[in-house]
């Protein structure tokens, strides 16, 4: 018999992550079509912590 309850954070956590890099590389995206090269590289930026946070979330609630 299972003694600890299951958990959907190993789930919910990478997802909502990548989510919010899949926006941030969007938004690079976005900002890299009007020009404006410091925005892009914020999204850039965020895209890639977001990113890397998912997976470190991924492996810390497997």
């Amino acid at each position: 018999m299972e003694t600890s309850a299951p958990t959907d954070k190993h789930i919910a956590l990478p997802i909502t992550f990548a989510a919010i890099a899949f926006l941030g590389a969007v938004g690079m995206t976005a900002f890299g079509i009007t020009g404006d090269q410091v925005a892009s590289g914020w999204s850039f930026a965020a895209a890639m912590v977001f990113g890397a946070l998912s997976v470190a979330a991924y492996h810390a609630y497997a």
